[in-house]
């Protein structure tokens, strides 16, 4: 059976990460962008992130640039704006497409075991997927519901 744990990802520094090495953690994966309506997420992410991390909770954030163009700045650029405006400390990757023809695999996979409103293409930035500590999709959520709002699933996972 597949989980998330058979993928890997570019982080936003340019190296090749197993998403195995996050085994027996709760993982929120999002796709984000730098000039969306809601960029401000990052705030509310940052918080979960630091309220439960000691907890073995975890945030993968992925840049995509594929709605309306939100996120067109290099690597570099967008982690020093995450990191200037929002403070982010959690783990950020290289930028990658969600949907279409060169979907990165993780997001075909996440795709396939939740689908949303569309079935199981994204619909929008901030798209947040919730993985269990064995590595399966627990939940997705779509991109209007708040970091704030999830707040007890995370939870119900951790305990």
């Amino acid at each position: 059976m597949t989980t998330i744990y058979d993928f890997s990802a570019q982080t936003i520094d340019g190296e090749e990460k197993q998403l195995s090495d996050y085994k027996g953690k709760v993982l929120l994966i999002v796709n984000t962008a730098s000039k969306c309506g809601f960029t401000p997420q990052f705030e509310g992410l940052q918080k979960l992130y630091d309220q439960y991390k000691e907890e073995g909770f975890e945030i993968l954030g992925f840049p995509c640039n594929q709605f309306g163009y939100q996120d067109p700045g290099s690597e570099e650029e967008i982690q020093d704006f995450c990191k200037a405006n929002y403070g982010v400390t959690f783990q950020m990757f290289s930028k990658v497409n969600v949907k279409g023809q060169d979907i990165h695999p993780l997001f075909n996979f996440l795709t396939s075991e939740q689908k949303g409103i569309l079935g199981e293409q994204i619909k929008w930035n901030f798209t947040k997927f919730l993985i269990d500590t064995d590595g399966k999709v627990a939940k997705r959520f779509g991109p209007q519901k708040n970091p704030d709002t999830i707040e007890k699933d995370i939870e119900a996972l951790l305990h």
